[in-house]
């Protein structure tokens, strides 16, 4: 139920070597300024940058993750401190690279390319680095860039610090009199098995009173956040923000666009289920913590064994690849798997490439647990399809296609459910709000976040200041128009910008969860249909890992998201499984 961290490194003194042997390519990188355009000392380097990958990314991980299980342990802080400080001076130490291919052309590069196979791997990079041309700055100017680069990430690691390591949960007395600590790993659990709307108040305040506490500290966290990514658009002489995070995967602005007007245009289905929520839940007034509540009870419990068990029966009539693929993700020593004091929260996949991907968990035994092993062992598996297929510089998939095989997962695991049991009404309810939330959570909720990150943008690209009071504004306007909630009555609700760890850590990531869920629906429902060569095209998407840009990938694997069409298909899919649970509710 642990990592076992010895597969990346056997003891601290293998580490301690590994990050030595790191830096000492890192000096020898830089050595290369200059010389690019000689072909041997081209090879050298990029045989290097691949040297690089095998060693550097592993010890970047072994810190990572050793600090993910206790972000209170300061030595294993230190440590991954010290690697994102090699890092950073990685950026330093090859900022000349790409202004110096520039200045070569793309014509030589692609020369030395053809006279030397084994830098073949890097071709696609360089196609990208063309596309990107004119975003690129001088030598000199993009040492400048990445002297500044480890102030512009200092927002990402104040917000960890004081979201994560210097957080106090608090104790909460349930009305039965026990008293509990409330975390932001268990708090939904407790509030989805609460029957009293003062104990669940009680419980969302433990969590989101800290966040209204601190909120002036979040503004200014978010403020340099922001500060980052416009100082950033306008020395690369982007015209939004938004460009700036689209251009380097290609992606049409016009995707993020057309996803948040079929969002924000089409939210009569989210307005009717909350309805029928409050009605059946018998709410005076509803409140959004009260989506953690289930239409039908169960105190069924899923041990970890048996979550693992349920989701390979789901894929049980799928080929033998995919199968094995998925006891390999969740093969012993890569899963951690319950909440612990320190760790970090949520849950997540992290691979490299090469290495075979760790995934963790926060694991309470809930319903909700069994899919989040699903969904993130859909992660694990896309990366080592791709390891299998790619070179090591071609295995990092983009986050536009990360979340197509973690929802995919999700799709299958929900029919089997429904499907392949003897489903009385209750359990039939249970499973059809599944589906609904699923759309709830990852298609709007995700969208309304992405259209608060926009508005966010906006603000400092147009000079306005950046306030909690402001930051606040945005989110209570958009839960008024998607949800016709007053999230002011709530108290803290305003304040779920500052929950929202992506917004800081990864900004205009969250829309990618829409856009993937789109994508992956429609992959499953033409493998659940039985199209041919479906199931193929879906793993051929899992394999290409980054060899391609993400919307083309999408499209060769059946998908065309820069149709509209695609986003209404979620739309209508929400509106039929709210029809059938109406239906249901009524037998």
């Amino acid at each position: 139920m642990k990592w076992d961290l010895s597969y990346l490194f056997p003891s601290l003194e293998a580490y301690e070597k590994g990050y030595k042997e790191t830096l000492a390519i890192i000096q020898s990188l830089a050595t290369y300024k200059g010389k690019l355009h000689i072909e041997e000392k081209f090879k050298e380097y990029f045989a290097l940058q691949k040297e690089f990958q095998k060693i550097g990314l592993r010890v970047y991980q072994y810190a990572m993750l050793k600090s993910d299980l206790n972000k209170k342990d300061t030595v294993d802080a230190s440590r991954l401190q010290l690697v994102q400080i090699a890092y950073h001076k990685l950026q330093e130490a090859t900022s000349f690279e790409e202004p110096e291919l520039i200045a070569i052309g793309k014509d030589q590069i692609m020369e030395f390319v053809e006279r030397n196979p084994e830098i073949n791997e890097f071709k696609f990079g360089f196609e990208k680095l063309f596309l990107r041309q004119k975003h690129i700055l001088d030598d000199k100017s993009e040492a400048l860039l990445a002297n500044f680069n480890s102030l512009a990430q200092s927002g990402r690691e104040l917000y960890s610090s004081l979201s994560v390591a210097d957080i106090e949960n608090q104790d909460v007395m349930l009305d039965s009199g026990e008293i509990v600590q409330i975390s932001n790993s268990n708090y939904r659990a407790y509030i989805q098995k609460s029957a009293s709307p003062e104990e669940r108040k009680d419980i969302f305040e433990a969590v989101f009173s800290y966040y209204e506490v601190h909120k002036h500290t979040y503004a200014n966290i978010y403020k340099t956040v922001l500060e980052a990514d416009y100082a950033l658009m306008k020395a690369r002489k982007y015209e939004t923000c938004l460009d700036s995070y689209l251009f380097n995967n290609q992606i049409p602005t016009a995707v993020f666009h057309n996803l948040a007007q079929v969002a924000r245009t089409h939210t009569e289905p989210i307005k009717r289920y909350l309805k029928i929520r409050q009605e059946v839940l018998g709410l005076s007034e509803y409140h959004t913590y009260d989506r953690f509540l289930d239409l039908a009870h169960s105190d069924k419990e899923y041990e970890f064994e048996d979550a693992k068990k349920l989701f390979f029966e789901s894929i049980k009539n799928f080929p033998d690849t995919f199968q094995k693929k998925a006891k390999t993700a969740t093969e012993k020593g890569f899963v951690d798997v319950y909440e612990a004091p320190g760790k970090r929260t949520g849950a997540y996949s992290s691979s490299m490439p090469d290495l075979h991907p760790y995934i963790l968990l926060n694991y309470s035994k809930t319903l909700a647990d069994v899919f989040t092993l699903a969904h993130e062992a859909g992660h694990s598996m896309h990366s080592l399809y791709a390891s299998e297929k790619q070179p090591s510089t071609l295995q990092d998939y983009t986050i536009f296609v990360a979340e197509v095989a973690s929802t995919f997962n999700e799709h299958n695991l929900l029919d089997h459910f429904i499907h392949n049991s003897n489903a009385l009404k209750e359990e039939k309810i249970m499973l059809l709000q599944r589906a609904i939330d699923d759309i709830m959570s990852t298609f709007y909720r995700q969208t309304l976040f992405a259209i608060y990150e926009l508005e966010a943008h906006k603000l400092i690209e147009s000079g306005q200041p950046i306030t909690a009071d402001n930051l606040s504004k945005i989110m209570i306007d958009l839960y008024q128009e998607f949800y016709d909630l007053d999230i002011t009555k709530e108290g803290f609700k305003q304040y779920v910008w500052a929950y929202i760890p992506h917004f800081f850590y990864t900004p205009y990531y969250v829309y990618q969860y829409a856009t993937s869920f789109a994508a992956s629906l429609k992959l499953y429902e033409d493998v659940k249909n039985n199209i041919p060569g479906a199931f193929d095209r879906y793993q051929g998407l899992l394999s290409s890992g980054g060899s391609d840009f993400p919307v083309k990938q999408l499209i060769d694997a059946g998908v065309d998201l820069t149709n509209e069409a695609a986003f209404v298909a979620v739309v209508n899919r929400m509106k039929e499984l709210v029809d059938q649970l109406e239906v249901v509710l009524k037998e």
